[in-house]
């Protein structure tokens, strides 16, 4: 089901990157409208049990049969299920509590540049100038396009401690991205997936329970419900497979510049469903992104 053919893996892999991108893309949109209704741990919590009880159909003949590996290397399935399940996602919840739009699209494009230094320093991957025109490139073309070209909207951009969540969440979602990139050799994506899903439940049950005692409002209702499953099927399932897969075939610093490509995605959607403008800026930003990726990229 997740062979990929030698001369298609290069192609596969960027393909994989961008379906990633774009249903997170949704799904920030959809939990930007949830954050009054349901709190933060127990959105990512519904969100994974979901995601589980969708996937393990289909994965659990793996989890059976790889059980023997997961047993040997039970510290890294702990902590990369500790990083990309329990804390990641959570953590963006938490911070879209205390800060905008703007100010978590800015932080959270930090991901990658996180993912190229942490390989510079635990794998030696060398920052050429190609990558470096490459980035400040990408940077450039995100931050007119959330900021419309206007400098005197990001000069008069303010901080809080939602900012800190959210620059904490981009640099764990690095750090699980170069864990994917060690997983033990004889795992299946199917395996990996479920495991780590139900371990990062399992480690967000706790914090569920007592987010529970809190509050005093129903969370379950004909508004959130369809917006859970969407987070839980798609944004949990679907995107996390894809991005494993594509971690795996190009490396977490190759894939993590196409994660660049978000606010494009965010404006197509926004534009569909919630009847915003799309105006030049927006095209010359997405311009200056993909010129920037393919030319950190290339090669």
């Amino acid at each position: 089901m997740f062979k990929i053919p030698k001369n298609q893996s290069f192609l596969a892999g960027y393909f994989f990157a961008f379906g990633a991108t774009a249903i997170w893309s949704g799904n920030f949109i959809i939990a930007r409208g949830l954050h009054e209704s349901i709190p933060p741990v127990s959105l990512a919590f519904y969100r994974w049990l979901v995601a589980v009880i969708v996937f393990l159909p289909f994965a659990l003949k793996s989890l059976i049969r790889e059980w023997k590996i997961i047993k040997e290397h039970p510290a890294y399935f702990s902590i990369t299920a500790l990083l990309g399940i329990t804390t990641f996602n959570t953590l963006i919840y938490i911070a879209g509590h205390t800060t905008t739009a703007m100010n978590l699209s800015l932080i959270a494009i930090t991901f990658p540049i996180f993912i190229i230094l942490f390989s510079r320093i635990l794998y030696k991957e060398y920052l050429t100038i190609k990558k470096a025109i490459g980035i400040i490139l990408v940077l450039i073309g995100v931050v007119t396009l959330i900021t419309k070209g206007s400098l005197s909207v990001l000069l008069n951009i303010s901080f809080n401690i939602g900012d800190v969540w959210m620059l904490l969440a981009s640099i764990i979602f690095a750090v699980y991205s170069l864990f994917l990139r060690n997983k033990p050799g004889e795992i299946s994506i199917k395996a990996l997936q479920l495991s780590i899903s139900i371990l990062g439940l399992f480690f967000l049950f706790p914090f569920f329970l007592w987010e529970q005692t809190t509050i005093h409002h129903p969370i379950l209702t004909q508004t959130t419900i369809p917006a859970i499953l969407y987070v839980g099927i798609f944004a949990s399932l679907a995107a996390f497979i894809l991005w494993t897969k594509s971690v795996i075939i190009l490396g977490p610093a190759k894939a993590g510049m196409v994660y660049y490509t978000l606010p494009l995605f965010s404006g197509i959607l926004a534009s569909l469903f919630l009847g915003e403008t799309i105006n030049m800026i927006y095209f010359y930003s997405m311009l200056l992104i993909f010129t920037g990726i393919v030319t950190t990229n290339r090669g």
